[in-house]
């Protein structure tokens, strides 16, 4: 339930007065309200509703100032999700936002939507089962999470199960990937195998590499603006309607429907990475926006490298009360050069409710469960 129901819009900033707000726009919003006409942000009031069980926030105090960065990697982080709580540079700030509280463990049922310039769209969904490391059974060293999910739709992706140990500290350890598909009737199955892991997502659309959002990897060099006031995506709770159709409500051609997001303005961080000269990236910048309240990604300039603007990525942001997290409500990723997007992470046709606070067993990602998983 939207408990902003009765808020009204502001203001609206469109193509024709969007040079009245370019100082709380970044060039890529500048670049969706010139490119599309259906692209609007209506702008609300500033809510802050960010908020954390008890626990989370004592293990911060308890851990602050205690937090070491060595190279790209942290030491001495304890329990505490927020290693950096006066971050005072880029790579602490993108450390709060990896490291940040997300409930512990999540089962979750999500579609996602490939949406091409036309308005043509397909639907594909997914399972998600996220351990972080203090909820498994057996925690380990240096990891951060356990990832299992798999493809629920259409059939032609049914089977296929991707597995993923996400570590820390990826100077000493590079994140693990394994995956599985349903074979054919009488073929031969490959033992699993997870393996060290840096190639681009081969999946929806090629939106979106895999680390997206959970890193800033090395060859990039940060550098980073704090913003008193920018215009994010937040308290997206008319999204959550599972009265919503996705047809219907939802997707629209370019842009999902303006009406159902809502901007305001919080104090974020900007931190900008480029390529290092003699690295190798799909991206020669990135620019992220990371609300000051959750270290939540919530915005995202990506840049080719011949330093082109290229993607712009919106992560509404919603506070889920009953477990008392803020979380993303949706990814949405556009893609300037061909007017396609990937909407994603949405339930409202989805019956089963998300559960968090899962606990997990290492067992269950392991090789052998990921080969078990693709066989139902």
């Amino acid at each position: 339930m939207d408990p902003f129901a009765g808020d009204k819009v502001l203001f609206t900033i469109t193509k024709a007065n969007a040079a009245q707000y370019k100082e709380k726009l970044t060039p890529g919003t500048l670049a969706m309200l010139d490119k599309y006409d259906n692209f609007k942000m209506n702008v609300y009031q500033t809510r802050r509703t960010a908020c954390y069980p008890q626990a989370v926030y004592d293990n911060v105090k308890a851990q602050a100032g205690k937090v070491e960065l060595q190279g790209f990697g942290i030491a001495n982080r304890g329990p505490s999700t927020v290693p950096f709580p006066i971050p005072k540079s880029g790579l602490e700030a993108i450390w709060n936002h990896t490291m940040r509280y997300l409930g512990g463990g999540i089962d979750r049922n999500y579609h996602s939507f490939p949406v091409r310039a036309n308005g043509d769209f397909y639907k594909i969904g997914a399972q998600e089962y996220r351990i972080f490391n203090e909820n498994m059974d057996q925690p380990q060293d240096n990891l951060l999470l356990g990832f299992l999910s798999r493809f629920t739709a259409p059939a032609t992706l049914e089977g296929t199960v991707f597995l993923v140990h996400e570590p820390v500290d990826q100077v000493k350890q590079a994140r693990s990937r394994g995956s599985t598909t349903r074979p054919a009737p009488r073929a031969p199955r490959a033992r699993p195998r997870l393996r060290q892991h840096q190639r681009r997502h081969r999946g929806p659309a090629h939106h979106r590499p895999v680390r997206r959002l959970q890193r800033c990897a090395r060859p990039l060099r940060l550098e980073d603006r704090r913003q008193e006031g920018d215009l994010r995506s937040y308290n997206a709770f008319k999204l959550s309607d599972k009265k919503l159709r996705y047809k219907e409500d939802l997707i629209r051609k370019n842009t999902p429907n303006a009406d159902l997001l809502r901007y305001e303005l919080h104090r974020v961080w900007e931190v900008e990475a480029n390529l290092k000269a003699g690295s190798k990236h799909v991206y020669g910048k990135r620019v992220f926006f990371i609300d000051e309240d959750t270290w939540t990604v919530l915005y995202e300039d990506a840049y080719d490298t011949r330093k082109q603007l290229w993607r712009v990525s919106i992560h509404p942001l919603m506070q889920f009360y009953d477990a008392k997290v803020p979380w993303y409500r949706a990814n949405i990723w556009h893609d300037l050069t061909n007017g396609s997007y990937l909407f994603s992470l949405l339930d409202n046709e989805v019956k089963v409710p998300w559960k968090f606070g899962e606990k997990g067993k290492w067992a269950d990602f392991q090789p052998d469960a990921l080969r078990r998983i693709g066989t139902k």
